[in-house]
């Protein structure tokens, strides 16, 4: 599957800024990028010294003007390499950005919220997790953004993440609201979370197969679907999972990173008009260079 990915950004390499550039992890990645035709990489160094510098400024400025932001604010934002890599991204000198090696997730998102903005018709920033174990392909959101979601962001994160697992995996999204209940087996108020997560996911987006409230097992085990969730379409055949809530997500995604052998590529942030990814802060280069290649994929002119 990563080869599968790979090859896709080198047929049509993006140009990918990097705000960590001292980080030698950054370094290394950005020339394998580079060397193997993935991306065309883009190093933030030193943006007081940069000719885009006062473009970046001036753009900060309009950006946050409303906010009462002065110019010494906006030139001060344009100083940090992440607000910086972001204002090439909304100004078209890169197609994505991506850090966070030694910066933390709320940085890259305020930077991208302030920088790029929101995606028309989104509310708030979300994110998944793409898990890869051989050519199986997962996706579980949200595992590193929203602490507590309500059903009407369910359904807003679910659509996000079916819409990029078809990017990412060429496979057709089959959608699961996980519970500890299914189909009515028990009662609670995070329970009819779900059921209407569910149901306003099934209202505005009716051509995505999905389904809820849904145990982890009866979404996945065809086995178990047949028993608990029988002539349900997606019991049993899910491959995007949304969680109810962050200990929810960010717990399974590690289970099924460590216990399980998949690999996890994220958190990919979502609802931004153009990419900026978050790392972790424990990440590698190989890391780095999969998640700049989803980052291309992802800005690809077809998937605005």
């Amino acid at each position: 599957m990563l080869s599968v990915l790979h090859a896709r950004a080198a047929a049509r390499p993006r140009r990918v800024v990097f705000p960590e550039a001292t980080d030698p992890r950054v370094r290394a990645a950005s020339q394998r990028l580079q060397d193997e035709g993935l991306a065309d990489v883009v190093l933030v160094e030193r943006p007081l010294v940069d000719p885009r510098f006062s473009e970046v400024a001036e753009h900060i400025l309009e950006r946050r003007r409303r906010k009462g932001i002065t110019c010494r604010q906006a030139e001060e934002l344009a100083s940090d390499p992440f607000y910086f890599a972001a204002s090439l991204v909304a100004l078209g000198h890169a197609d994505a950005s991506v850090g966070g090696c030694v910066a933390t997730t709320a940085h890259v998102i305020r930077a991208g919220i302030h920088c790029v903005g929101l995606a028309d018709g989104v509310t708030r920033v979300s994110s998944m997790f793409l898990m890869v174990r051989g050519e199986e392909v997962l996706s579980y959101a949200d595992c590193g953004v929203l602490p507590d979601p309500d059903a009407r962001q369910l359904s807003e994160i679910a659509f996000m993440a079916a819409r990029h697992h078809e990017l990412f995996s060429a496979n057709r999204a089959r959608v699961a609201f996980l519970s500890f209940s299914t189909k009515g087996s028990a009662e609670h108020e995070t329970v009819d979370k779900m059921r209407s997560a569910a149901s306003t996911f099934a209202e505005h987006h009716p051509e995505v197969v999905s389904d809820g409230e849904l145990q982890f097992d009866a979404a996945y085990v065809e086995k178990v679907a047949s028993s608990k969730a029988p002539n349900i379409p997606v019991a049993g055949r899910a491959n995007v999972f949304i969680y109810p809530d962050l200990d929810a997500g960010n717990i399974a995604y590690k289970i099924t990173e460590r216990l399980a052998g998949f690999d996890a590529f994220g958190p990919l942030l979502l609802g931004l008009r153009s990419p900026c990814l978050d790392l972790s802060r424990g990440c590698g280069r190989d890391d780095i260079v999969n998640v700049a290649v989803l980052a291309a994929i992802m800005s690809a002119p077809t998937t605005q």
